[in-house]
């Protein structure tokens, strides 16, 4: 079960760093905020929300072997 909770640790972390680089090198690239930024922006935040669910999981899964 360590491996689990490390595994869902890092993907979860993964995926918000994912997250936050896109939105800020999507804007950066645009050099302004339009609708297709907003929808990038949505998706990630989705992604951001998913990661920290694994990273919780991925906790609670490491309090239970304890």
């Amino acid at each position: 079960m360590e491996t689990l909770s490390s595994t869902l640790d890092v993907i979860g972390t993964i995926m918000i760093a994912y997250a936050a680089l896109s939105v800020h090198d999507r804007v950066r690239r645009d050099k302004k905020i339009d609708e297709s930024v907003f929808r990038t922006m949505k998706r990630e935040r989705l992604i951001g929300i998913v990661g920290a669910a694994l990273i919780v999981l991925g906790y609670f899964v490491e309090l239970s072997n304890l």
